[in-house]
C-alpha cells in the first residue's frame, strides 16, 4: 500500500516532489534544529490520486489518524478537547512555489466547546474569538464554497457600526457577535451548519487544499509559469502558534536579501498583534522588519541567527515565514526567495564572491527572462515633474498604462490591445487575471511582502504597493490624491524601482544594461553583475550567436551586443520603400529585355546593401537568404486598385493605365494560399534572371570588399527547398554567377551555398539534401506553420488565447518552439544531414533562436549556431552558455 503521511522529522528538501516545497523545507529546518512547530505533510501522490478518482485514497484517513495521534503526544494537547484545544494550519504546498494561489485554513479544531477553553488558557478572551471567526471566514470560503466578501461585507459593516476602521478595535463581544454572523452566513449559503467535529474540519479541510490544485487561479498561473498540471500540491498539517495575542506577539516575512535590489541583510516586514495572513494579505501596514530589533530585540536576534543559518545551507536567498507567540519565535516556512531580475543578477555574482556557490552555478541563477527585463526602457526622472504619489517600491521596471480597477476590466482592455495599470486597496490571489493582462500594479495598502509584491516580483511585475496617498474608491471607479482625482481610463506612470506614480505618460530612457551593451560602459554594481555573467557564459558556451540583420546599421547594432555573425539576411526587405517600383517594373516586363533592365537597375542598389552588411560584420560569416516572399506582396493591394480604377470610371474618367497593368499582374499572380505558393526557391526556378542578379550583387560586394582591404564572409542561403533536385538545379545557378563574377575581377569568390529547412519534407529527406547544401538553417516560423496546419496570420488572433486557456499549448508554438513536433523534425534534419555531411554547419534563424527554452532544446539537438533579433542577442548569448552548464542542483526559483 502506498504511504502518503511523513512526519517533519522524516525527509527533507530533496523530497520536495513528494512533500511539495513547503513540507520539504519544514522538515529541512526541523533537521537544522532551527524552532518549527510539530506537524507532517500528506503528498502529492496522495493528492494525485484524489484528483485521478475523485474519492479519498485508500488508507489516508487512518494514516492521517496516525501522524496526528503522535502529533497531539508532541503538543500534549488534543484536537478538540475543550480545556486547551491543539488547533491546526492545513496549508498547500505544491512543488514549485505557487503564492496564494491555493487554499490555507487555518485554526482547524475549534468549536462552540473549545473557544471558552481557549479564552481561559490564554488569559485573552478577544483572541479567542478572533481565531474563531478566522477560522469561520477561512472554512466557510475554501471548504464550502461561501463568497468569502459576505464574510468581507459583515466585518466591515461591525467597523462601520464601531466607528472605527481597525479590526484590533473590535472587542471579545464584537468579535462574538460577528462569529454568530458568519455561522448564519455560512447556514444560509450552504445549507448545512459549520461542522463542529475537529475531525471532520481536518478531514474536509485537507480535500479543500487538494481540489485547489485545480482551481482558476491555480491553473492560470501554473499556465503563466509554465508549471506541469499533473505535479499535484502536498499538504502540511502543523500546530498552530499565535501572532495574535497581544503586543508581545505578531508576525512576519523576513528575506535574506532585499528580492528587489539583491542588497544583503534582513529585509521583510512586521505587524504586531496579527498572524501571518494579515501581513500578506496588507489588511494593515507593516513596520520593516528592523523596527522589531526595538520591538523584541531577543526575538529579533535570534531570527538574524536563523536566517543567516538558512542562507548558508540553502545558499541562495531564502524567504522565510514567523511569527512570535508571547517572545518565543516560531520559523513557520523557508522557501528559496521569489526576486526581480535585478536581484537575481546581484545576488548570484555576490554569493559567487562570497565563496557560496561556483561561477557556474551563479550563471544558472540568472536567465533570459531576467536580462530581457533589465534591458527594457526606464523613466526619464530629468523630464517630469513631481510625482502624483509615493508608495513602496516593489517590484522595479517603468510602466504606463491606462488605471482599472478590477481585474475583469484589465482582461478586457489588455485584450483589446490596451495597456493596463491595475490600481487596488490591496490584491488577492482573485486578480491574478488582472496582474497578468496589466503592465503595471499600484495598490493603497500592503508592504513589500503582500500579495502585490511577491506575485509581482515573480511574474516581473511593476508594481508599487502602500502608496497610502491614495484614496482607492472601486465602486466610483477612481482614486484620488489630495486634491487630484484620477478616473478610469486616465494614463499613469508606475516606476517600480522608486516607488513613484506620476500623472500621464512619462518619457523613457534606456537602462544602464542597455547602455551597457551598447558602449561597453560598466557603469554600477548591477551592469557589473550582468557584465560578468555574460563573460562566463561566452567563456562555457559552445552555440554560436548571429544575428538577423538586413541592413548595415542593425548588422552594426547586433556586432556590439556580441553577434558572431549574421544568421538571416532578408533581401526582400531591401526591394520596398522608394525602391518597389523597380520591383514592380521587374515583375510588369513584357519580354526578357525588360525584365534584364530592370533587374540591371535593381543590381547596384543590392550590392551596396550587402557591401555595407559585409563591411559592418567585417571577418564574419553574413548568411544572404534569396529573395523569399511571393512576388505578389511587392505590388500593391489588389482590392485598392480595383477600387481606385472603378472610381475613376464611375467619374467618367478613364483609368490610370498603370493602375490597369498592375490591377492585371495582381490578379494574374493571385494565390488563394501564397504562403504555400510561388515563393523562395521556386521563384528563382520560374523567374528568369531573378536569382543571377542577387548572387552577381552579393559576389561583386564580396569583391568590392575584398579590394578594401576587407575579410568578407558572405554565405548564400536558398530559401523553402522541399526536394534535393531544386537545390541542385539553383546551386549550379549560384556557382555559374560566382564563377563569372570571379573572372571578371580576378578575384576568387568563394561563398557556401545552403538552404532553410522550413518544410517537413526537407526535414524527412535532409540526407538527400546534405548532398548540395553545404549548410542547413532552420527556419522554425515557417517549420511550425507547415507542421501544425496554421496560418500564423490567422490562427494567433482567431484561438490560441483559448488553446492556451484550454491547456493545449503551454506556450505559443511559435514563441516557444514545439519539441515534439517541431522539435522531432529539427533532430531528424541534423542526424540525418549530418551523416550525409559530417562537417555540416547547422543554425536556426527563426526567432525561436532568441527564446530562452528553445535555445537549451537547439544546444542538447548539437546545432551549431543560433540567430535572432539584435536585441535578443544578449539573451541568446546567456542562455547559451546556461545550456552548457552541467546540472549544477541548484535551486529553482519559481
Amino acid at each position: 500500500m502506498a504511504r502518503y503521511v511523513y512526519d517533519f522529522a522524516e525527509g527533507g528538501r530533496d523530497l520536495a516532489d513528494l512533500l511539495g516545497g513547503k513540507g520539504a523545507n519544514l522538515a529541512e529546518m526541523s533537521r537544522l534544529g532551527l524552532p518549527v512547530p510539530p506537524g507532517f505533510t500528506v503528498t502529492t501522490e496522495a493528492c494525485r490520486a484524489f484528483l485521478a478518482t475523485g474519492a479519498e485514497p485508500d488508507g489516508l484517513t487512518d494514516e492521517i489518524a496516525g501522524h496526528l495521534a503522535a502529533l497531539e503526544r508532541t503538543a500534549g494537547r488534543r484536537l478538540g478537547q475543550p480545556e486547551d484545544p491543539l488547533l491546526l494550519s492545513v496549508r498547500s504546498g505544491a512543488r514549485f512555489s505557487m503564492p496564494g494561489m491555493m487554499e490555507t485554513i487555518l485554526d482547524i479544531g475549534l468549536n462552540d466547546d473549545s473557544v471558552p477553553g481557549l479564552a481561559k488558557v490564554s488569559g485573552n478572551e478577544r483572541f479567542a474569538w478572533d481565531s474563531y471567526r478566522r477560522l469561520l471566514q477561512m472554512f466557510g470560503s475554501t471548504v464550502m464554497g461561501v463568497d468569502g466578501a459576505l464574510f468581507e461585507n459583515a466585518m466591515a459593516e461591525l467597523k462601520q457600526t464601531r466607528g472605527t476602521a481597525s479590526d484590533l478595535d473590535l472587542d471579545a463581544a464584537d468579535l462574538s457577535g460577528l462569529v454568530a454572523r458568519y455561522k448564519e452566513v455560512i447556514r444560509r449559503e450552504t445549507g448545512e451548519d459549520f461542522p463542529q467535529s475537529p475531525a471532520e474540519q481536518l478531514r474536509r479541510a485537507v480535500l479543500a487544499v487538494f481540489e485547489s490544485w485545480n482551481g482558476e487561479r491555480a491553473r492560470i498561473y501554473r499556465r503563466r509559469e509554465h508549471i506541469s498540471d499533473d505535479l499535484g500540491t502536498a499538504v502540511t498539517v502543523q500546530a498552530m502558534v499565535f501572532g495574535n495575542l497581544g503586543a508581545d506577539s505578531g508576525s512576519g516575512v523576513a528575506f535574506t536579501r532585499d528580492p528587489s535590489t539583491g542588497r544583503p541583510g534582513p529585509y521583510g516586514d512586521y505587524l504586531a498583534n496579527a498572524q501571518g495572513e494579515d501581513v500578506v494579505a496588507g489588511i494593515r501596514n507593516t513596520v520593516p522588519l528592523t523596527a522589531l530589533a526595538e520591538l523584541d530585540p531577543t526575538s529579533y536576534a535570534q531570527l538574524r541567527r536563523h536566517m543567516d543559518v538558512l542562507e548558508t545551507h540553502y545558499r541562495d536567498l531564502c524567504d522565510i515565514e514567523f511569527t512570535i507567540e508571547r517572545g518565543r519565535l516560531w520559523m513557520l516556512q523557508t522557501r528559496v526567495g521569489k526576486r526581480t531580475a535585478e536581484a537575481a543578477f546581484a545576488i548570484a555574482a555576490e554569493l559567487a564572491e562570497e565563496g557560496l556557490i561556483t561561477s557556474d552555478e551563479s550563471l544558472a541563477r540568472v536567465g533570459g527572462e531576467d536580462l530581457a527585463r533589465l534591458m527594457f526602457p526606464r523613466f526619464d526622472t530629468s523630464a517630469v515633474g513631481e510625482p502624483l504619489a509615493h508608495g513602496l517600491p516593489a517590484s522595479p521596471g517603468a510602466a504606463v498604462g491606462a488605471a482599472v480597477f478590477d481585474s475583469a476590466e484589465a482582461v478586457r482592455r489588455a485584450a483589446s490591445g490596451e495597456k493596463v495599470v491595475l490600481v487596488r486597496q490591496e490584491t488577492t490571489p482573485d486578480d491574478l487575471s488582472g496582474m497578468i493582462a496589466a503592465q503595471a500594479v499600484l495598490t493603497s495598502r500592503g508592504g513589500k511582502t503582500s500579495h502585490a509584491a511577491v506575485v509581482a516580483r515573480g511574474m516581473g511585475r511593476v508594481c508599487v504597493c502602500g502608496a497610502e496617498e491614495l484614496a482607492v474608491d472601486i465602486e466610483a471607479r477612481r482614486f484620488t490624491v489630495g486634491g487630484t482625482v484620477v478616473e478610469e481610463g486616465t494614463v499613469v506612470s508606475v516606476d517600480g524601482s522608486e516607488g513613484s506614480v506620476y500623472l500621464g505618460a512619462a518619457p523613457l530612457v534606456d537602462s544602464a544594461v542597455m547602455r551597457h551593451f551598447e558602449t561597453g560602459e560598466r557603469s554600477d554594481p548591477l551592469v557589473e553583475a550582468v557584465a560578468r555573467a555574460m563573460e562566463r557564459a561566452d567563456g562555457v558556451r559552445r552555440l554560436e550567436v548571429r544575428a538577423n540583420a538586413d541592413t548595415p546599421e542593425d548588422a552594426a547594432r547586433a556586432r556590439r551586443f556580441g553577434a558572431q555573425g549574421v544568421g538571416l539576411c532578408r533581401t526582400e526587405h531591401m526591394f520596398l520603400g522608394e525602391r518597389r517600383k523597380l520591383v514592380e517594373a521587374m515583375i510588369l516586363a513584357r519580354d526578357e529585355s525588360e525584365r534584364a533592365r530592370a533587374l540591371s537597375t535593381l543590381l547596384p542598389l543590392q550590392r551596396e546593401d550587402f557591401t555595407g552588411i559585409l563591411e559592418a560584420m567585417d571577418g564574419l560569416p553574413v548568411t544572404i537568404r534569396l529573395i523569399d516572399p511571393p512576388l505578389h506582396e511587392f505590388l500593391p493591394d489588389r482590392t485598392g486598385l480595383a477600387v481606385r480604377i472603378a472610381e475613376a470610371e464611375a467619374r467618367g474618367e478613364r483609368p490610370d493605365p498603370y493602375d490597369v497593368e498592375l490591377l492585371g499582374a495582381v490578379t494574374r499572380m493571385h494565390e488563394e494560399n501564397p504562403m504555400l505558393g510561388l515563393r523562395g526557391v521556386r521563384l528563382g526556378l520560374v523567374v528568369p534572371g531573378l536569382v543571377a542578379m542577387q548572387v552577381r550583387a552579393i559576389a561583386e560586394a564580396v569583391v568590392a570588399r575584398t579590394r578594401a582591404g576587407g575579410r568578407p564572409r558572405a554565405e548564400i542561403m536558398v530559401p523553402l527547398v522541399g526536394a534535393v533536385e531544386e537545390l541542385r538545379i539553383e546551386r549550379a545557378e549560384v556557382e555559374r554567377v560566382l564563377a563569372d563574377v570571379s573572372e571578371e575581377s580576378g578575384i576568387p569568390v568563394h561563398c557556401p551555398v545552403g538552404t532553410m529547412i522550413e518544410l517537413p519534407r526537407a526535414a524527412l529527406t535532409a540526407g538527400r539534401i546534405a548532398e548540395e547544401a553545404e549548410f542547413f538553417s532552420f527556419g522554425t516560423n515557417d517549420l511550425t506553420q507547415t507542421t501544425w496546419g496554421f496560418s500564423r496570420d490567422d490562427v494567433e488572433a482567431a484561438f490560441f488565447s483559448a488553446y492556451l486557456d484550454k491547456g493545449i499549448f503551454a506556450a505559443s508554438p511559435f514563441e516557444t518552439l514545439d519539441r515534439d513536433g517541431v522539435g522531432r523534425l529539427v533532430r531528424i534534419a541534423v542526424d540525418e544531414g549530418r551523416a550525409k555531411r559530417p562537417d555540416l554547419k547547422i543554425g536556426v534563424c527563426g526567432e525561436h533562436g532568441g527564446d530562452p527554452e528553445s535555445v537549451h532544446f537547439f544546444h542538447a539537438a548539437g546545432l551549431d549556431y543560433v540567430s535572432c533579433s539584435p536585441f535578443r542577442i544578449p539573451v541568446a548569448r546567456l542562455e547559451a552558455g546556461r545550456a552548457a552548464l552541467p546540472e549544477t542542483g541548484t535551486s529553482d526559483t519559481r
